[in-house]
């Protein structure tokens, strides 16, 4: 079985461009998405690596739909399969890849949360802290909301 499921943002606008098929036109949306790590790991250059960057591929209704709704910043969930993406340069080196061939594809945050997030990708440990947050990092619960809890 091969099925992957990623959550993250778009690094950059995707690029769409339309190819001929038996049914006529087909898009073909290409984009990538930074997925954040649970925990940081040292990377090769010695930083802390708090991401992983996937190049997706969207054919047909989904490249149309990435075309149209998707911008850099974007949250999004993407079902797929991983496909071997290994070709050889002109040095005639081999060079080994995958990419996400996507399935299904989702928007993970509401509209007005993508725009307060102005579309910008931020690492998990950078997230601005709530507007009603008290001096303690958590948040205010108001008065009186005791009674409507269905715990005590």
């Amino acid at each position: 079985m091969n099925k992957v499921i990623l959550m993250g943002r778009l690094t950059r606008d995707p690029e769409v461009r339309y190819t001929q098929s038996r049914n006529g036109e087909m898009a073909i949306g290409r984009f990538s998405i930074a997925v954040d790590r649970r925990f940081a790991r040292n990377s090769q250059d010695g930083n802390e690596a708090t991401a992983d960057f996937f190049n997706c591929t969207a054919f047909g209704k989904q490249g149309e739909f990435v075309e149209k709704y998707l911008k850099q910043g974007t949250k999004v969930v993407v079902v797929g399969r991983i496909e071997n993406d290994n070709y050889t340069n002109k040095n005639g080196e081999k060079v080994y890849s995958v990419r996400v061939i996507v399935e299904e594809i989702e928007f993970a945050e509401s509209k007005a949360a993508s725009q307060q997030n102005q579309g910008g990708y931020q690492p998990a440990g950078e997230a601005p802290a709530p507007k009603n947050a008290a001096p303690d990092d958590f948040m205010a619960i108001p008065d009186g909301i005791e009674n409507d809890l269905p715990f005590k």
